[in-house]
C-alpha cells in the first residue's frame, strides 16, 4: 500500500455522504486507501458508515469507542493504516480530501523523506489574523518557521511516524508533527489549498472567542513544554 489518508470524524454523520463522494476519486487510485476514524461519535456516524462504506471500495473505518481528543483519533487511524506514506485531513469539507493528490506528487518528485502540508487561502480575515498571530508566536518561541500550523492535509512517511514519542491527544498534534519534522531536518513542502465553508454542522473548537482562548491556552502550554524539552 502506497498511501493512506486518515480522516477523524466526530459527530460528522451529516457530512459523511459528501465526504465519501469526495474521497472516491482518491480511493480509486492504485495503492491508496482512506481510513475514516469514528472518533467516539455520539450521533449516528457508525450507522451511516456501515450503510455507505460498501459503496466505496478503498474506503474503510475504525471505531474509537470513547472520544479522547482530536489527536488521539488521528493517531489511532495512523496506527491502523497500511500506507508507506501517511496523512490526515478533516471531515468537515473545508478542505478537499482530493488535495492529497497534489501532496503525493511532491513525494514522487522529492522522495519519501519530506514533510508536506497544505497552505490555506480563502479564509475569513479574522481567522487569518488569528493564524498569523499564532504562527509568529510559535516561530519566535521554538526558533523554527511555524506557519499555518493547522493547515491540511498533513503528509509524511511511515518511518517518520514511527519515530514519534508520546504525541498529544488534542489539537496540538498538528504543532507536534510540524515541529518534529523540522527537528528531524525533513524538508518541508507546502502547496496552496482552498479553504471553504463547512458543509454541515459547526467547528468543534473554532466556534467563538471563548473556544479560541481555550485552544490558545492549550497550544501555549504544549509549546512551552516543547521549548522546555529543547532547552534540556
Amino acid at each position: 500500500m502506497r498511501f493512506s489518508l486518515v480522516i477523524p470524524c466526530y459527530n460528522e454523520a451529516a457530512n459523511l455522504p459528501l465526504l465519501l463522494e469526495r474521497c472516491k476519486k482518491l480511493a480509486d487510485q492504485p495503492g491508496v486507501e482512506v481510513v475514516l476514524v469514528d472518533n467516539g461519535s455520539t450521533d449516528n456516524t457508525a450507522e451511516v458508515l456501515q450503510n455507505l462504506l460498501p459503496l466505496y471500495p478503498g474506503c474503510r473505518s475504525i471505531r474509537v469507542e470513547k472520544n479522547q481528543g482530536y489527536g488521539f483519533g488521528i493517531v489511532s487511524g495512523l496506527k491502523a493504516a497500511n500506507g508507506e506514506i501517511l496523512a490526515w485531513t478533516h471531515a468537515d469539507m473545508q478542505t478537499d480530501p482530493q488535495d492529497a493528490l497534489h501532496g503525493l506528487d511532491l513525494f514522487e518528485k522529492h522522495g519519501d523523506d519530506i514533510f508536506v502540508k497544505g497552505r490555506r487561502y480563502g479564509r475569513p480575515f479574522m481567522d487569518v489574523v488569528f493564524t498569523v498571530g499564532m504562527s509568529v508566536f510559535e516561530t519566535l518561541l521554538l526558533a523554527r518557521p511555524m506557519w499555518d500550523i493547522n493547515a491540511q492535509p498533513t503528509m509524511f512517511s511511515r518511518r517518520f511516524f514511527e519515530s514519534w514519542v508520546n504525541p498529544p491527544d488534542d489539537f496540538s498534534l498538528d504543532l507536534y508533527a510540524y515541529y518534529q519534522a523540522q527537528s528531524c531536518s525533513l524538508m518541508v513542502h507546502r502547496f496552496p489549498v482552498k479553504f471553504s465553508e463547512r458543509a454541515h454542522g459547526v467547528s468543534h473548537w473554532n466556534v467563538n472567542w471563548t473556544a479560541k482562548r481555550k485552544f490558545i491556552r492549550r497550544t501555549i502550554d504544549f509549546s512551552l513544554q516543547l521549548k522546555k524539552n529543547i532547552s534540556s
